[in-house]
């Protein structure tokens, strides 16, 4: 049995289906990557499997604890780093770790040891006495780490905990993610950023209109496009998507042709070769390309040929 276990999901509001019939699991200690365009249904999915939202039907059990019949038994298993800082920016660090403990039932000297590694290892042990509105959005994230590892959770949630800060501090959080998790820590990892999650995951899922198309480790979802390079080409302006199918539906399947506003993918195993052509073809019928590149295959690649949409979109 997995850390989370998640069968037949599924979340309606008024007449939309948010999330349709989901099912997955995230095995102990394996770092799970949640990944979808916006509005695919990941955020309302979290928020069923941190009690937030009572699913419309179907079960979520963590370590063996039923969300639904059990709610406050199997949060107390869980640790949430939300997109939104969650601390008292008046307080300090520690102050605000001292805090979380003790809603998770943490006290005394233990609780007081605990805040101590923590902050080491959030890289905070130096300023763990100074105020959160002094720190740096990478900082405060930090801290929003060190919150939820606090009693050392069944499983982590991080909900895009790298958004808008530095380079230095982005690096620093994934550094203590990948740690936590080779240390046996359970976690389910969503990120707009395609790198993050082929760095951290070993296992991931792929959501789309509110249900899993693909679930499966990174070798794995590589296999769905082979060995086919991904061919970009922008355009000065929009263009008719039609018109670029019909010039191109000759020579390449439409499954492997992706066209957004003023851009064009083209899948293939020999990018060189059919790249002159292309251009020919495409510059022929009156189209000013801006720029072209050939991207070798990768997750992002695989995330737009299963989806025909970018993660932002």
């Amino acid at each position: 049995m997995g850390v989370l276990e998640v069968k037949q999901l599924s979340k309606r509001f008024k007449e939309f289906d948010a999330v349709k019939s989901v099912s997955f699991s995230v095995r102990k200690g394996e770092s799970f990557g949640l990944l979808g365009p916006n509005g695919a249904g990941k955020t309302t999915t979290i928020q069923m499997v941190s009690g937030l939202y009572p699913p419309s039907s179907g079960s979520i059990e963590i370590a063996g604890i039923d969300m639904v019949r059990q709610p406050k038994k199997a949060q107390g298993l869980l640790g949430i780093v939300p997109q939104e800082i969650a601390l008292y920016q008046t307080m300090s660090a520690r102050e605000n770790l001292s805090f979380w403990g003790r809603m998770y039932g943490l006290k005394g000297n233990h609780l007081q040891k605990r805040i101590n590694e923590v902050l080491e290892i959030i890289g905070l042990a130096d300023r763990g006495k100074d105020k959160v509105q002094t720190f740096s959005g990478g900082m405060k994230r930090r801290v929003n780490i060190g919150a939820a590892i606090l009693h050392r959770p069944e499983l982590l949630i991080m909900d895009e905990p790298t958004v808008g800060i530095d380079p230095q501090s982005r690096s620093h959080i994934l550094e203590t993610v990948k740690r936590l998790n080779e240390a046996g820590m359970t976690i389910i990892y969503t990120s707009h950023y395609m790198e993050e999650v082929e760095y951290l995951c070993e296992k991931i899922g792929i959501m789309d209109h509110g249900e899993f198309i693909t679930t499966g480790t990174i070798s794995e979802l590589r296999e769905t496009i082979g060995d086919r390079s991904r061919i970009v080409m922008k355009f000065a302006d929009a263009y008719q998507p039609d018109g670029i199918i019909d010039i191109l539906s000759a020579g390449i399947p439409e499954k492997d042709l992706l066209i957004k506003e003023n851009e064009l993918a083209v899948f293939h195993q020999e990018p060189q070769i059919i790249l002159s052509e292309l251009i020919q073809s495409v510059t022929g019928a009156g189209y000013e390309i801006t720029s072209v590149e050939i991207v070798e295959p990768n997750l992002e690649s695989v995330f737009l040929h299963l989806t025909g949409r970018s993660l932002r979109d």
